[in-house]
């Protein structure tokens, strides 16, 4: 674990809220431990203060029209399963199950995701437009209420070879104390570069305390200027190191690429998909119908490659969408 910057830091910076300290205990801005003993537990992981999850699904993924104009990201499927039940199945591993210890926020298309939630998690629908990753959290204070707040972004497509999902993410929960603002993150190419965190890239999940999530007011705002950056110059932040591979899949190159992860090394074709032409390391997904050549592709559920068609570092969505990947991505690249 890297990045508690400083551990003495008597006085909390401009954006960092003071807020209500165990008595004769230090706060966040100290790095002090919080109680003795253990408030929550899940696979692999113990913690001081009780958890709850809290998944991003409102945004509008712009970067991956045409083919968020019919479907939210957070309900783009990558290996045949949509990114949020990625993310709920991740939560699931570290025993957070159900709506009273799991929320998604929904609002760009927002009934598509209410209707594939349903009542898997609490659903919080934002009314316009998306108020962003701290707004998103603002609007959930009453149901986090005292809660610390595991938030995970739906388009992180996370996989660790050596560990299932949700274990693979317990360290970033285990032994926390409540206090301090924990990031999952892998080591940047540049450990300067403009967006790092002691020299680690951000890979899709955050851990926030109460303290800092209650006062995030309901309008748009985003948690790297409203908690992670105020907590990171008061020396109450850490990174944790995910040794898996990420793709944040906000792009065609970074969707194709983590799909073609999820494949393997072969191709993963939906046994409801009907093949009849060639297909080289790719995503076929249930009711698509190949009939032409398909080579590091993917073929959303119910589209159509013609006979005559040889799709290729693209995805197809429909019978009349295909969007270019263009280059593909490294593992661990955003």
């Amino acid at each position: 674990m890297t990045g508690l910057c400083d551990p003495a830091h008597p006085d909390a910076p401009d954006g960092l809220p003071d807020g209500p300290r165990d008595a004769g205990g230090p706060g966040i801005a100290d790095g002090g431990a919080a109680s003795t003993g253990a408030r929550a537990a899940g696979p692999g992981w113990r913690a001081a203060v009780d958890v709850c999850g809290v998944v991003l699904a409102a945004g509008e993924g712009i970067r991956l029209r045409p083919l968020t104009e019919r479907v939210p990201k957070a309900l783009c499927p990558v290996g045949n399963v949509p990114l949020l039940d990625r993310a709920l199945a991740r939560l699931a591993g570290l025993g957070l199950t159900g709506p009273d210890r799991v929320a998604v926020n929904a609002c760009y298309l927002g009934d598509q995701v209410v209707a594939h939630v349903g009542a898997r998690a609490h659903l919080s629908v934002e009314p316009g437009d998306p108020l962003g990753t701290a707004g998103g959290l603002g609007n959930l204070r009453d149901w986090i209420a005292g809660r610390g707040v595991l938030v995970g972004n739906a388009d992180a497509y996370l996989a660790d070879p050596d560990a299932p999902p949700g274990p693979d993410v317990a360290e970033l929960l285990d032994g926390w104390d409540g206090r301090s603002v924990r990031l999952l993150g892998r080591p940047a190419d540049d450990p300067a570069a403009p967006g790092t965190f002691s020299g680690h890239v951000f890979v899709g999940f955050s851990l926030l305390p109460w303290r800092l999530v209650r006062d995030l007011p309901a309008s748009f705002g985003d948690l790297v200027r409203a908690v992670w950056r105020p907590a990171e110059a008061a020396g109450a932040l850490e990174v944790v190191p995910y040794p898996g591979v990420f793709y944040d899949t906000g792009t065609p190159a970074d969707y194709l690429a983590a799909n073609l992860h999820a494949a393997g090394d072969g191709s993963l074709v939906d046994p409801a998909a009907t093949v009849t032409g060639r297909v080289h390391h790719a995503v076929i997904g249930p009711g698509a119908t190949v009939r032409g050549e398909v080579t590091r592709a993917v073929v959303w559920p119910g589209a159509t490659v013609r006979a005559d068609e040889r799709l290729s570092d693209a995805i197809r969505a429909g019978g009349d969408v295909t969007v270019p990947a263009g280059r593909i991505a490294r593992p661990g690249t955003t």
